[in-house]
């Protein structure tokens, strides 16, 4: 089930970085670079947190999906399972949740350029790589973007 999560809520947002601390480590093997700002984020600092965060559970949680309304446009942040459950459609099913209730907005997103699977998922969705990134020395990030 998806729902909109209370990310200023301290259990929460302990929640949240457990998974996402998980799956960035994840995406972190696959680029060479442990450098991924939500991978060392702080329980305080997910609290504060503007985005809008909406999760998949069953039983527990899952999956996470945060992102900020802009003029038109969505701004995905993060996308992230839990390992345990990679494989299971949740990363589709939350993308295709923020996908439908935001159906005239444009989208932008970016991930490492060598998280293959997220720039599968993204492109299964019709988004389009618009650019390439260095975020640090031969670590790259792959910007995609979905025209409504």
């Amino acid at each position: 089930m998806i729902t909109v999560l209370n990310h200023q809520d301290k259990q929460m947002a302990e929640k949240i970085q457990q998974i996402q601390q998980a799956a960035y480590r994840v995406e972190a093997e696959l680029m060479g670079f442990f450098g991924i700002p939500q991978l060392h984020e702080t329980i305080r600092e997910i609290q504060n947190s503007t985005e809008l965060f909406i999760g998949y559970s069953e039983e527990q949680l899952q999956g996470v999906l945060s992102y900020k309304v802009e003029e038109g446009m969505i701004d995905i942040h993060r996308l992230v399972v839990d390992p345990a459950h990679f494989r299971k459609g949740i990363g589709k099913k939350l993308l295709s949740e923020v996908l439908k209730k935001y159906r005239a907005y444009d989208f932008k997103v970016s991930t490492g350029s060598a998280n293959q699977p997220a720039i599968t998922l993204y492109k299964l969705f019709g988004f389009q790589e618009t650019g390439v990134i260095e975020v640090a020395p031969g670590i790259y990030c792959t910007q995609l973007y979905l025209n409504n």
